[in-house]
């Protein structure tokens, strides 16, 4: 068995490595002895953390002074070494200077050397360095008859590598390779800890170490005491491999909490965290479609710029299921592919009739999802994402996704200085009950180019755009359109600080449709075959900041006022296929156009006016948003009735934005009836807290009474509601639920009694430095064809720094 570690293409994680001098005041304010191998529980009872010595520096050393030559004598002789010395190859130490990379460099406090036994003894501080290898310990010893080179005393070991090894005695090889050691601790330096009470390494530098655990936990707290792991992975034996950087396991329990939780028979993970090929940490759920889910897993890294991921997912209530990404990160861009297979029952939803019958057939059932972006040089790019479903349930059984439309997508890209060019396709596949995919378009070629060049002598600048759409369906109507359109824009601020920008536009359509009749709504079919529009606008914009002191902070006051002519258009005999969900608010108050979208224009004369108000104190900040249109012309406008702009004289739109530095945040918009000040549209954002307890509410009712033939401007009232409460440092209670407050009367389809509770999910969570812990409770209320209402749990764990995903 072997457990995985996978992470992005484009980024690597970052680890904490143990520090010494950290550990150095960590013992100080631990009430630790100073120059004692600092003990305490790691991994269940296994000695762990690091060398510590109040007497000594954490890196540096005091200047020291060359040692004489040592001259033998028939008694044992002792020489002050408060310099940097070295040991040549005769044994005799000598003054640093520039030597081959296999010598041994110290430094020490002194050094004793015995004639009659010829043993060299360093003492106080003593470092060893060779080739980017260091070895600092309190004292030193080489026999030089034996060649024993023997290291005693807050013990510090660090590789060519950057791994940290401490210990409180280990054997030293003439290459500074530890050898036979009690009571060890390996820091490794992307992270993670390895401990062991008996440890060796043989000749090739791989070590073994008997009775040992693992963690990727820090094993001190903010104060530097120590502190038991959140997970620990402890075994009888454990080796690390310095060629192929893996550690290897016999007998691999996981424990959490000290609890033994899974044993990992053959488990091994590289050293320095690497993506490598093996499984990853299994999840665990249970839905009422399909019974407890049990998914495992697996983890191919191809090459390094390129891997793939299988997962297996076995269910008590329905048949097995494969799922597989595959990523790949090119020399253009990246790209991904995930699928999902399995053999179950649907139940069709195409109409309402069929999603209550509970009547199913077996089949084979999937979802496939590619995207992907190439940038091709400093101006190209190609950016693809498709998406399709075998069925309209699929997703929602098996918690995918909930989203009810799939939209798929291609787009060629050219960005330049002061042009930009598209030329894109896209189609959507519908998974609402009821809904035709005939009727669902496909829209190919989706052309659009634009060009900006300064105007000299008038100043300002002029922007040319052509358009070119074609929309096709199985079951429905056809439509093609081109459109041409320049549009000059010039912005003037007047000594006295008005803001004054004047536009000016021209614009030429051609549109051609046939299969009109199959438009259900009047308002949207337009004339079949071929229709032109001329289109000539001009606007003059007004903005006036006010700027002064109030209640200790500064206020702005913007009034603005803005006045638009467009000559009467033959909008009726166009087809309508992109300004269809038109509605009055605080974002389109002010455009020169308020429909969106291209095929609908609004005509005639109108002045709009209102003003933007601000204010901004120390942590806090108030924007506000308020105005209203008038329509000139008395003619009868193609804006349906609900929309807020039917009539001469709008509704009253507005936003308010409040925030109390990171703690409060709340936005709420509004539409008011002009006559009876009733909320046509009313929309509540907020949020209280910070990131570990928080409440977030949003709440959203629209009040049109527009009839129900106009789909895409039925009306909704919704509540939103997610809360996170932290407790006990680490753990917190987590919520979120969504009620459908719309009625029937609103919405034959989606409407409910006034009151249905769509979802809710109540969860309990612990998130350190190391171990993100869930246990989470999911209801869905709601049943469509084979996705049936019910109950579900998920249990989530990850280890951070093994097997994460």
């Amino acid at each position: 068995m072997s457990l995985a570690r996978r992470h992005s293409a484009t980024s690597l994680p970052r680890y904490r490595s143990l520090s010494a001098r950290r550990l150095l005041l960590g013992a100080a304010r631990c009430g630790l002895l100073p120059g004692t191998f600092m003990r305490h529980s790691l991994l269940g009872g296994i000695c762990a953390s690091g060398v510590v010595s109040l007497a000594a520096p954490a890196l540096a050393a005091p200047p020291r002074t060359t040692v004489p030559e040592i001259a033998p004598t028939a008694r044992p002789s002792r020489a002050q070494a408060p310099g940097p010395v070295t040991i040549a190859p005769d044994g005799t130490p000598t003054e640093v200077e520039a030597a081959p990379t296999d010598e041994i460099h110290f430094e020490a406090d002194k050094v004793d050397y015995a004639n009659d036994s010829d043993v060299v003894t360093a003492h106080g501080n003593v470092i060893l360095r060779r080739a980017g290898q260091t070895v600092r310990s309190d004292v030193v010893t080489w026999n030089r008859k034996t060649g024993q080179i023997e290291a005693t005393g807050n013990i510090r070991s660090v590789d060519e590598s950057g791994n940290i090894l401490y210990t409180d005695k280990v054997e030293l090889t003439d290459e500074l390779k530890t050898g036979a050691m009690e009571d060890l601790l390996v820091v490794l330096r992307e992270g993670g800890r390895l401990a062991a009470r008996q440890a060796s390494r043989d000749a090739s530098g791989n070590l073994t170490m008997h009775d040992a655990a693992f963690s990727g936990c820090t094993i001190q707290d903010e104060e530097g005491c120590p502190k038991r792991p959140s997970w620990e992975i402890t075994a009888v034996k454990v080796t690390w491999n310095q060629v192929t950087k893996k550690v290897r396991y016999s007998g691999a329990t996981l424990r959490v909490f000290g609890i033994p939780l899974l044993p990992l028979p053959g488990l091994e993970h590289t050293s320095d965290f690497r993506a490598e090929t093996g499984l990853l940490i299994p999840n665990i759920r249970s839905n009422a479609s399909n019974g407890v889910e049990f998914a495992e897993p697996f983890y191919w890294r191809i090459a390094p710029n390129k891997d793939l991921t299988v997962t297996g997912h076995v269910f008590t209530g329905a048949l097995p299921m494969i799922s597989g990404t595959y990523r790949e990160l090119t020399g253009i861009g990246p790209f991904q592919i995930t699928g999902y297979l399995t053999r179950s029952s649907a139940i069709p939803v195409y109409t309402k009739v069929d999603a209550g019958s509970g009547v199913g057939t077996n089949q084979f059932r999937g979802y496939l999802e590619a995207n992907g972006r190439f940038q091709f040089n400093e101006n190209w790019s190609l950016s693809i994402y498709g998406r399709y479903v075998s069925d309209r349930t699929f997703l929602r059984r098996y918690d995918i996704t909930r989203e009810d439309r799939l939209r798929s997508s291609i787009n060629l890209e050219r960005i330049g200085d002061n042009s930009y060019f598209s030329l894109a396709g896209w189609h959507v596949q519908t998974l609402r009950v009821g809904d035709k995919q005939g009727q669902v378009p496909l829209a190919l070629p989706a052309l659009d180019w634009r060009y900006r060049v300064a105007t000299p002598g008038i100043g300002g600048h002029l922007e040319f755009q052509v358009n070119t759409l074609a929309i096709t369906r199985t079951d429905g109507q056809d439509t093609q359109r081109a459109f041409a359109r320049a549009q000059w824009d010039l912005r003037k601020v007047t000594p006295m600080g008005q803001e004054i920008t004047f536009t000016g536009l021209l614009r030429g359509d051609l549109y051609h449709s046939d299969g009109n009749a199959a438009t259900t709504t009047d308002l949207y079919r337009g004339q079949s075959g071929w229709q032109a529009r001329g289109i000539a606008t001009a606007a003059i914009d007004v903005k006036w900041p006010l700027v002064g002191a109030l209640l200790g902070g500064t206020q702005v006051i913007t009034p603005h006022v803005q006045l638009v002519a467009t000559p009467h258009l033959r909008n009726i005999t166009i087809p309508n296929e992109d300004s269809r969900a038109v509605d009055l608010d605080d974002s389109n108050l002010f455009s020169l156009n308020r429909f969106n979208g291209y095929d609908r224009v609004e005509d005639g004369v109108r002045v709009t006016y209102g003003f933007d108000w601000s204010l901004i104190r120390p942590r806090w900040k108030i924007t506000s948003t308020v105005g209203q249109s008038y329509r000139m012309s008395s003619e009868q406008t193609l804006l349906p009735d609900g929309t807020g702009l039917s009539n001469r004289l709008s509704d009253i739109v507005g936003r308010t934005d409040i925030r109390y530095r990171d703690i409060i945040q709340l936005t709420h918009r509004f539409r008011l009836d002009k006559n009876s000040f009733k909320l046509r549209r009313n929309e509540i954002d907020a949020t209280l807290g910070n990131h570990r307890t928080y409440l977030e509410v949003g709440y959203m009712r629209l009040n049109r009474d527009m009839p129900v033939t106009f789909e895409d401007l039925r009306d909704r009232e919704e509540l939103r509601a997610a809360a996170r409460i932290g407790f006990a440092r680490y753990f917190s209670i987590f919520g979120s639920s969504v009620v459908n407050l719309t009625r029937k009367t609103d919405d034959p389809v989606y409407g409910s009694d006034g009151f249905q509770m769509l979802r809710h999910r109540l969860g309990l969570a612990y998130t350190d430095d190391c171990l993100d812990l869930s246990i989470t409770w999911k209801r869905d209320y709601v049943t469509t064809g084979d996705a049936t209402a019910g109950n579900s749990f998920l249990f989530s764990i990850a280890l951070r720094g093994l097997g994460t995903r």
